[in-house]
């Protein structure tokens, strides 16, 4: 979808690509290079591969087609550095990544400057072709992601470690939580997806009626507090509260608590390093297993993610987020709040088409539709999502297993 000129005009255009990717370099400026090499799992990726991958994104969709001479900085970062563009060629396979000590981190941060300068003088043309504004501002918004996901995959990589080192040290002051109530919407034909106003992906669209029935939500997230009571009411060894291949899941993985819990719920890991565990604050990094199970147990459900736009939509997009530089959420003020920041929100909703999409052509038409399967929308952004990459109509997902994100619980209710 075309972005309003507002966002694609060059000089604006330019000073928020500086900006943007400014701000990446500085998100990986405390890891060293060991740091930046190493891959803890198959769905992260080591830091280096994210500061290559977004360098190479706007390389391959921006500079290759619209730079006159256009030359490689490298032929072989094509393939190192493709995530899962099958349009684009062959790649490096995923959980393999970690296997790249070269480049250095030193050329790949090389690599970025190079590109950074080439983009500056195609964004600096007086007669910027409109396609190559809105592919660099997809690219921004693609940075962006990989912003969030460099801090959860530097959080799970550092977690492994029995040193449990702080990525930032930072103050995590004990809060005060507000009772959880309750907030009532009618049902009838509400309308959802993304209304035009401003950049978007391909999935949020098109906009189209759904139908609700009155729902309550509750006013916050669920608290680490509340969790604990869940799982001293004996949660995790009650098969009536779980899906069967939740269950299933539970059982094999050993779980009995949120992945970074510690000392049996007194203490958590987080990017400040393992600290008390606060009962006001959200319980994050719980999967959608987890996020399911607790509500059965709370007498309430999921939210769909129609009944969560509709709310969200009548809300200012405000919270706590990556801007705020903690990386951790907060406690929830009085009020309808944590709607947008603090943790993403699984919803019920499978991650499934629009009526009507239409994935965007090219290469870039793979981003989020061949996606759709197996996957649980989650909505809201979190405390490592930039503030001005959320909006109502923003859709997240994530296989229902996955935990190593931000990812916590909103309570609904018929």
């Amino acid at each position: 979808m075309p972005a309003p000129e507002h966002e694609t005009d060059a000089a604006d255009l330019g000073a928020r690509y500086a900006r943007i990717r400014h701000r990446t370099a500085a998100l990986a400026a405390p890891l060293s290079a060991e740091d930046c090499c190493v891959q803890s799992m198959p769905d992260a990726s080591p830091a280096k591969w994210h500061l290559g991958h977004t360098a190479w994104f706007f390389e391959t969709f921006v500079l290759e087609r619209w730079e006159a001479g256009f030359k490689a900085f490298d032929d072989a970062f094509r393939m190192l550095f493709n995530s899962y563009y099958d349009a684009v060629g062959p790649r490096q396979p995923r959980p393999q990544r970690g296997l790249l000590t070269r480049p250095s981190l030193r050329r790949v941060l090389d690599y970025r400057d190079a590109v950074d300068a080439r983009m500056q003088r195609l964004l600096a043309r007086r007669e910027l072709d409109p396609a190559a504004a809105e592919l660099t501002l997809l690219g921004l918004h693609h940075e962006q992601q990989h912003q969030e996901l460099l801090l959860t995959d530097v959080k799970h990589l550092f977690a492994q470690s029995p040193l449990q080192p702080a990525y930032r040290a930072v103050d995590l002051p004990v809060a005060a939580a507000p009772p959880l109530t309750w907030h009532a919407y009618a049902g009838g034909v509400a309308r959802i997806g993304h209304d035009g106003a401003g950049f978007c992906y391909d999935n949020e669209t098109p906009r189209h009626a759904v139908y609700l029935h009155d729902f309550r939500l509750a006013s916050r997230l669920v608290t680490n507090g509340e969790y604990l009571d869940f799982i001293a009411a004996g949660g995790y060894a009650d098969p009536r509260f779980w899906l069967a291949e939740g269950w299933d899941w539970m059982v094999a993985q050993g779980r009995r608590q949120p992945c970074y819990w510690r000392d049996q719920g007194r203490a958590e890991f987080t990017l400040a390093g393992t600290v008390p565990l606060d009962p006001a604050r959200p319980v994050v990094h719980v999967s959608y297993y987890e996020a399911d199970a607790y509500a059965r147990w709370a007498g309430a459900r999921l939210p769909t993610e129609a009944e969560w736009e509709h709310a969200a939509a009548q809300c200012v997009p405000h919270g706590h987020f990556a801007d705020a530089d903690v990386f951790h959420p907060a406690a929830a003020p009085a009020g309808l709040a944590q709607l947008f920041g603090d943790a993403w929100e699984w919803t019920q909703s499978s991650y499934a088409p629009y009526p009507g999409f239409r994935p965007a052509p090219g290469a870039v038409g793979e981003y989020n539709g061949k996606f759709m399967v197996n996957q649980y929308v989650l909505r809201g952004g979190s405390c490592a999502t930039p503030a001005a990459h959320v909006r109502a109509s923003y859709r997240n997902f994530f296989p229902a297993a996955a935990c190593w994100q931000f990812s916590g619980i909103r309570l609904a209710r018929d």
